[in-house]
């Protein structure tokens, strides 16, 4: 029994700090033409500029710049828990909630002119360890891209 108190004491004190405390790993929109590195916490994933840990491939596409944002946003916009707080042609930053805790991810995507490619970053605002959800946040992403691409370009042909 004291064990289960110690449990329900460290998670009251993790969730009250993070509300009190919250941490401020969260970016604006980059002036400098590059998102921000992960911190040295497992928690975060990136396409630019990461060590073997948080490294993660950017996105690609085909077509204009213009319709891959549209297509991202669109996509963003079915994932539940997930608001987007701030857009332009060039960038974009959304919040994922955890379903239980409502502890806050930030998602960013960057297009970098003269290139097909979305660079990522997912990251969490607090704590060690995210087992994973946000590269498997990212992948998803990647794959709702390719399927809506691929089927755009089959109803295209047909």
């Amino acid at each position: 029994m004291p064990r289960l108190i110690t449990i329900f004491f460290i998670l009251f004190l993790t969730l009250t700090t993070s509300v009190i405390f919250p941490a401020v790993t969260w970016a604006d929109a980059p002036q400098s033409g590059h998102l921000e590195a992960c911190p040295p916490s497992p928690n975060c994933v990136t396409s630019e500029s990461a060590d073997e840990k948080h490294a993660i491939e950017p996105i690609t596409y085909n077509g204009s710049r213009d319709t891959a944002r549209k297509t991202l946003l669109k996509v963003l916009s079915v994932i539940p828990r997930t608001e987007v707080i701030e857009e332009n042609n060039r960038y974009i930053h959304a919040l994922a909630k955890s379903r239980i805790f409502g502890f806050i991810d930030d998602v960013e995507f960057y297009f970098p002119k003269h290139k097909n490619i979305i660079m990522v970053r997912s990251a969490s605002r607090v704590g060690e360890s995210d087992l994973g959800v946000n590269r498997r946040r990212i992948e998803q992403i990647r794959l709702a891209l390719q399927d809506l691409n691929e089927m755009f370009l089959t109803v295209l042909l047909e």
